[in-house]
């Protein structure tokens, strides 16, 4: 998963905005040239608002019980009811609270840390550049969710120990894309200019590299947001994520989704429906992101 998200971004720097002189479009005519990145903002904006206000959004709360059992979607519980009358609707409303903080916690974490080390790394180059990309290359042998297993495995489980699993699979892919801007723009003449004048490493770093990191970075966190929400649903799926009866989206479809299948399909239906909406609009999103500050993608239409 990792590798996919890491492969879509496509690294630049700040001195690349020589491509396209003219003024930045705004992200109206963003939207205008890409409708489906608009109305990914819409959904994703709607999401986080039903995350925030879910004692508001929800009808019931999510361990209330009512004595409809195995209720079919109606007027009074729009997504029916589980097999101890607890409102489907309101759990997938108070799920999206759980996937939406675990998700982004764990993209901050986790492309904070990449990008220092691809800082460091980038930067300083020789034996230093040498250990680190090693030791990225071992994180990036295993595929994301075995990754976040065997670290799961190690710290126990919960919700926040699945954020840090989560946070370590997104580790190397922020690692490498920074890595590969730093070694870019380090031999750009003005950053040469600024070490003749005397500038220390720390302010050169601070002053002209990060600067020209940070685009990137905002780009490989939108598109990767999408991917850690759907790995914590499968950790919440296999039961190594958010605990019962905690709602999560993942342990709905594990717990009574998989087992009244055929009784009562909504209980599957309805959380698979949040996953796959949730994740689409995040990568779409992210690919509007790239177009608006990716300068040579700009310039190139």
């Amino acid at each position: 998963m990792t590798t996919d998200a890491t492969a879509s971004v496509i690294p630049f720097s700040a001195a690349d905005s020589s491509v396209d002189s003219r003024p930045r479009r705004g992200i109206f005519h963003l939207a205008r040239r890409k409708p489906l990145g608009a109305v990914s903002l819409v959904v994703v904006a709607g999401l986080v608002l039903m995350a925030v206000f879910a004692d508001v959004v929800a009808p019931y709360g999510p361990y209330e019980l009512s004595v409809d059992t195995f209720q079919s979607p109606s007027a009074y519980h729009l997504m029916g009811t589980d097999e101890i009358g607890r409102d489907v609707f309101s759990r997938v409303v108070h799920g999206a609270r759980v996937s939406l903080f675990v998700g982004l916690i764990a993209v901050v974490l986790g492309t904070l840390v990449g990008s220092l080390i691809g800082l460091v790394s980038g930067y300083f180059g020789g034996t230093l550049d040498a250990v680190l990309q090693r030791l990225v290359d071992i994180i990036m042998a295993f595929p994301g969710l075995v990754l976040a297993l065997v670290v799961i495995s190690i710290l126990g489980v919960g919700t926040f120990k699945s954020t840090l699993a989560i946070a370590v699979v997104i580790i190397p892919g922020a690692a490498r894309v920074v890595r590969g801007v730093v070694l870019s723009v380090k031999e750009r003449p003005f950053v040469e200019a600024a070490r003749s004048l005397g500038c220390t490493n720390t302010q050169i770093m601070r002053r002209h590299i990060i600067v020209n990191v940070i685009a990137p970075v905002i780009i490989l966190a939108s598109i990767t947001l999408g991917n850690a929400i759907l790995i914590e649903a499968s950790l919440s799926f296999l039961g190594l994520g958010t605990p019962l009866p905690k709602p999560s989206w993942g342990a709905m479809l594990a717990g009574t989704g998989r087992r009244f299948m055929e009784v009562a399909p909504w209980l599957a239906l309805f959380p698979g429906l949040a996953i796959s909406i949730t994740v689409l609009s995040f990568n779409l999103l992210g690919d509007a992101v790239r177009d608006l500050l990716d300068p040579r993608l700009r310039g190139s239409r």
